[in-house]
């Protein structure tokens, strides 16, 4: 089973799927080793590093309801809610996990085929709702599209301007069980956003001049916010619409 989501999402979907009896716990870790051979979690025990299933069940004992995504960008700590070491920790890698309910956050590194996750105390957040995110999302999608026609996107990036132009083709996610169907969708337009932000950026060589860099950015600054915060509303059980 795979999916284009972050590692992040990932736990947040699947995990709160097995929290919550709707998958087993094969299942959830068919979801997580897609990209990886193992993950370990340091923090929550007296010991050393155990395994992540262990470690969420440890936290569904500590009173975890759900598990939300944080996908922090400097400027824009969207899904933190502190305490400041963890803020710092989750920023610098650019994504987090909420264990909802159990006052604990996890932030991941890739080191070789191995997550290594790193709990540490987190506070509650504050989180857009998912209506609020998709309307974001729509906006800035307009434009950034009109801002980008501006600027030319079809001379230097003929593949944004086709993306742009085709918005409705959006790759389906797979998702498990419990996941409301309005949010599977929010977090495939908002990874389609964050595509087209990525692909536009790829060439910075492709245009002429310093300001004309300079605008191509600024246009799409508020298309990938947009995009993550879409992200967080989408991965964060507590502001999900009933299914």
């Amino acid at each position: 089973m795979s999916s284009p989501l972050a590692v992040s999402g990932r736990v947040a979907w699947w995990g709160t799927s097995w929290l919550r009896g709707h998958i087993v716990a094969d299942q959830l870790l068919d979801a997580l080793l897609t990209d990886s051979v193992s993950h370990l979690v340091s923090g929550l025990g007296e010991g050393g590093p155990e395994p992540i299933l262990t470690a969420l069940a440890r936290l569904r004992a500590l009173g975890a309801t759900g598990f939300g995504a944080a996908l922090p960008a400097e400027g824009d700590p969207v899904g933190l809610g502190g305490p400041a070491e963890f803020n710092a920790e989750a920023l610098e890698v650019g994504e987090a996990v909420i264990a909802i309910g159990a006052g604990v956050g996890l932030t991941p590194r890739a080191v070789g085929p191995t997550y290594e996750w790193h709990a540490r105390p987190a506070a509650p957040r504050q989180l857009p709702d998912v209506g609020e995110a998709d309307r974001a999302l729509r906006t800035a999608l307009l434009e950034s599209a009109r801002d980008l026609a501006a600027l030319d996107v079809a001379r230097w990036r003929p593949e944004v301007a086709d993306r742009l132009l085709n918005l409705r083709h959006v790759v389906p996610l797979a998702a498990p069980p419990g996941v409301p169907a309005r949010c599977v969708d929010l977090a495939a337009r908002a990874l389609q956003a964050l595509e087209i932000v990525d692909l536009a950026l790829a060439d910075d060589g492709g245009a002429i001049t310093a300001a004309e860099i300079a605008a191509r950015r600024a246009a799409l600054v508020v298309l990938e916010r947009a995009g993550r915060r879409a992200l967080v509303a989408a991965c964060s059980p507590e502001v999900w619409p009933p299914s």
